[in-house]
């Protein structure tokens, strides 16, 4: 069987189906790293989004669930340059079977660096994913809301019983958010991003981490208000969405990249020490540089390749945001220090801290 990607300025790229055959559309985004295909795919920052993998070869070492982000494919199309459908070791299953168990499609043989030079030159835009049985869709434009409540959590969660409370604001965490905050010895309660203050009050929190996520933060504006109240009086820490949630909610401004950051080798600058780390990226909006100047917020991180805002943190509370991933998943793990500083000022404003 045979298929297509459409990208919406014209061109489209032809190659092998698997899966069932279907018609899809969705945002077309690239992936650099070499590994990290099972936490990419799971990853919730993806949700709706059709996947290009840069790496010429996607599915070697199958898919084990230990390394997934969540329990679904969050991806709606996958397009590699070559499946591997080779024997696999560990009790792994092949990519290919993963994804027909969650009815995503694989196209596969395409010509992966032109699509991707396209997307460098146009900016990231819609895209369709048809089987050959399929005439192109009614097109639509490029998903920005932030995905219904109905999707996220909808209850608290409570896990793990360590002596450090953390609320970790629900905008569709990824897994190893959760796994390193246990690791360190917390007792974590996920919580709805539409949580009342009220109740999250009653919570006796050390600490809030607001999650990564998908879709545009300016969807959430209307919580704005609530997220600075509670970073107003919780030690605060954001990722990625919630980098840009908390930038927003203390009034800066975002705004899209061309074609996102989206791989596991990015160089990042602390402006505090000066030293450089690689870190693990997924995101297409930034916080603007110009927008910073009303806000108590100091550049933190900055991007080596472009310059642009990778962390925040508040002049005076204690509150630290990053753009990329601390926990990687996949990528490097040189920022996992990151939550240990969180937690130690978290464990610090214990008893101090005044609630409504």
């Amino acid at each position: 069987m045979s298929g297509t990607v459409t990208l919406a300025n014209g061109k489209a790229f032809n190659g092998k189906w698997h899966g069932k055959a279907s018609a899809i559309q969705g945002e077309i985004v690239f992936f650099t790293g070499m590994t990290g295909y099972e936490e990419v795919l799971t990853d919730p920052s993806y949700k709706g989004q059709i996947i290009v993998f840069s790496y010429p070869l996607i599915g070697q070492y199958g898919i084990q669930s230990l390394y997934a982000q969540s329990d679904l494919i969050q991806a709606s199309g996958i397009i590699v340059a070559n499946l591997y459908e080779g024997p696999l070791c560990n009790e792994a299953i092949s990519l290919a079977a993963f994804a027909d168990n969650h009815s995503i499609p694989i196209l596969s043989g395409v010509d992966t660096r032109s699509v991707i030079q396209n997307i460098r030159d146009s900016g990231t835009m819609q895209s369709q994913l048809l089987h050959e049985s399929f005439s192109e869709l009614a097109w639509e434009p490029v998903q920005t809301h932030f995905f219904p409540a109905t999707q996220t959590t909808q209850e608290l969660q409570t896990i793990g019983n360590g002596a450090t409370h953390i609320g970790l604001i629900d905008f569709y965490y990824k897994s190893s958010i959760l796994k390193q905050l246990l690791l360190l010895d917390c007792k974590v309660t996920i919580i709805p991003y539409a949580t009342p203050t009220e109740q999250l009050d009653r919570l006796g929190l050390d600490g809030l981490l607001f999650s990564n996520g998908p879709g545009d933060p300016a969807a959430l504006q209307q919580l704005f208000p609530t997220y600075r109240d509670w970073a107003e009086r919780y030690p605060s820490f954001g990722i990625c969405l919630g980098h840009q949630v908390l930038a927003s909610a203390f009034g800066a401004k975002t705004t899209k990249l061309a074609y996102g950051h989206r791989g596991a080798n990015h160089p990042v600058m602390n402006l505090q020490t000066k030293r450089v780390s690689m870190s693990s990226q997924n995101h297409s909006y930034v916080v603007e540089s110009d927008s910073l100047t009303p806000t108590p917020f100091s550049v933190l991180y900055k991007n080596v390749n472009d310059g642009s805002i990778e962390g925040l943190v508040h002049d005076t509370l204690p509150v630290t945001t990053v753009q990329f991933h601390p926990e990687a998943a996949p990528g490097p793990t040189d920022h996992l220090e990151l939550f240990e500083q969180f937690l130690n000022v978290a464990k610090q404003q214990e008893g101090v801290k005044v609630h409504a």
